[in-house]
């Protein structure tokens, strides 16, 4: 593992972001950022009341999420962070805040994501976002050296192939 490691769990609600990046970064030491914890309380609101974020919703948050990840770096600590990131320009501006940063995208078909994020208790977000976050959803590109995982898969199998796979990004070997 690199000395310092800022990673994003990303994907959409129900993909498994805060159970696999939690267990992650138990596994690697690293100091968890919950992104729906920094989310403004108007944000919050808006999508208990079943209204999508918009762009400008996002960016506030997004730079919460990013100025977390960079701090933790910047103290020499492994970060892992959950956060959606779900599209390209999302990602570009986490990268702009600590260019460090690399993306494990969860891929999940939106049934999965659907029945998951409807059998939550006491979360903010309702099953009928989930349609919104996959029209939102731009999956990372070649270009963006970033890890995907079947997300449908259990999360104690996510933690073991990332783990397995950021070791491989290490000694060069990186296969997306």
């Amino acid at each position: 593992m690199p000395r310092s490691l800022a990673l994003v769990v990303m994907g959409v609600a129900g993909s498994g972001k805060t159970t696999v990046g939690e267990a992650l970064a138990q596994a690697l030491g690293a100091y968890y950022i919950e992104g729906d914890r920094l989310q403004p309380p108007e944000n919050v609101a808006r999508m208990a009341s079943g209204v999508p974020l918009t762009d400008e919703h996002r960016r506030g948050w997004l730079d919460a999420v990013g100025r977390e990840v960079a701090a933790a770096a910047a103290r020499g600590e492994n970060a892992v962070a959950a956060c959606s990131a779900l599209k390209h320009a999302y990602r570009d501006r986490l990268r702009a805040l600590c260019p460090a940063i690399r993306f494990l995208y969860l891929d999940v078909d939106p049934a999965t994501a659907e029945k998951r994020v409807g059998s939550r208790r006491g979360h903010f977000m309702p099953a009928s976002l989930v349609d919104s976050q996959f029209a939102d959803l731009e999956p990372p590109t070649p270009d963006e050296n970033a890890l995907r995982l079947d997300a449908t898969r259990p999360a104690g199998e996510l933690v073991k192939q990332a783990l397995a796979l950021l070791g491989s990004a290490q000694s060069g070997t990186l296969q997306p």
